[in-house]
């Protein structure tokens, strides 16, 4: 079992990687003085429902907690305030109080929901991320809650942190293929960013990666935590440094909105928009390995480097206007200036993306 802490002095947490930590939930759950006289309340959605929610309740149960729980369906529809609605109503049925927590079980979309509700309910109660996703690597450290408006994706959010993540790498054996590859994109962005030996290993170690070797992947997902414990622990709220986390992230969030959540899965239109930003820092001189190398060890872990031609240029370029990192009438991009590094530019050009975006089309 590994174990990284993110600090943030009184909202310090862990983080715990390993296997069968599902079955030990209540253990973790004690030594975080999670309460026992308040009842918990545990989200998740259709698919991880089956394979795990009776498991953690039951163990959560024989030791003393009681446990009510809510599934919503798969997905980025259920980030919506209709479903954050139907969620505190259920929390409020349930008895939820001021010393309750939610529990996120699930991937990304559940951790954000769930911590969303969590930041809400009551103006704030504790909440748990217990991850089942390769992607969730991610979103489940750091913080952020949302969900998402029509327009824009999570731009009604907020900034609340976990009392701990539990990850299982055991849960993640169940993923279909194309949510492995989906979810490796951020393992790859962590190494794009932050460390360019990661970049690599990730690079040489694609097949293990993909066939769910749980040596290979406990370390990718302890690398890339780490990167995001040592990012966040330094800039909480993104005020500079952990927008550098946002790497083909404005381009992406665009297309997951154009083409309506459902499409494109995260970590794929993330993957197109960090080949996206790769040709943004050639413009800027980075080297052409930059571009190259991105392209690579996306590819090599499954991911697609193109954008599919019935994408609408001018809806991309719309949906980039409603994007956070949009202000003044200027474009702020991460941009990477060699293989580990990257800088953010606020004054990008919107000529210079709508012909990136063009670009993406014909990516070979």
């Amino acid at each position: 079992m590994r174990e990284l802490k993110v600090e943030l002095g009184e909202r310090s947490y862990p983080i715990y990687i390993g296997e069968g930590l599902l079955q030990e939930a209540a253990a973790y759950f004690k030594k975080h003085q999670i309460s026992l006289k308040s009842p918990l309340l545990i989200i998740t959605d259709e698919h991880v429902a089956p394979r795990y929610l009776e498991s953690l309740e039951g163990n959560l149960r024989e030791a003393g907690f009681t446990v009510a729980s809510a599934v919503v369906p798969a997905g980025e529809s259920s980030k919506s305030l209709s479903m954050l609605e139907s969620l505190v109503t259920k929390a409020l049925e349930a008895g939820l109080d001021r010393k309750s927590t939610i529990v996120a079980l699930g991937g990304g979309v559940v951790g954000d929901l769930a911590g969303f509700v969590a930041a809400s309910y009551m103006r704030g109660v504790k909440f748990v991320q217990i991850p089942t996703t390769i992607l969730a690597h991610d979103s489940s450290v750091g913080g952020k809650v949302a969900v998402n408006h029509p327009l824009a994706k999570n731009i009604i959010g907020a900034f609340h942190q976990p009392e701990m993540v539990l990850y299982d790498l055991n849960t993640l054996q169940s993923l279909p293929p194309r949510d492995v590859s989906a979810g490796l994109s951020e393992v790859v962005k962590h190494g794009l960013i932050w460390d360019a030996e990661f970049t690599a290993w990730c690079e040489e170690n694609a097949d293990r990666l993909l066939a769910l070797e749980p040596d290979a992947l406990g370390y990718a997902l302890y690398k890339g935590c780490s990167v995001k414990a040592a990012v966040v622990s330094k800039d909480e709220r993104e005020n500079d440094l952990r927008a550098i986390l946002n790497l083909g992230h404005t381009i992406g969030h665009a297309l997951e909105a154009v083409a309506g959540y459902g499409e494109l899965l995260h970590g794929e239109a993330i993957s197109i928009g960090m080949i996206g930003s790769a040709r943004l820092g050639l413009r800027y001189g980075a080297p052409e390995d930059v571009y190259t190398t991105t392209k690579r060890a996306l590819s090599k872990v499954g991911l697609p480097v193109k954008l599919p031609e019935h994408f609408d240029v001018d809806a991309i370029m719309n949906a980039m206007m409603h994007d956070k990192k949009f202000s003044e009438s200027t474009m702020v991009f991460v941009v990477p200036t060699e293989i580990g590094k990257v800088e953010i530019k606020k004054d990008v050009q919107t000529a210079w993306v709508r012909e990136i975006v063009e670009q993406l089309k014909l990516e070979a």
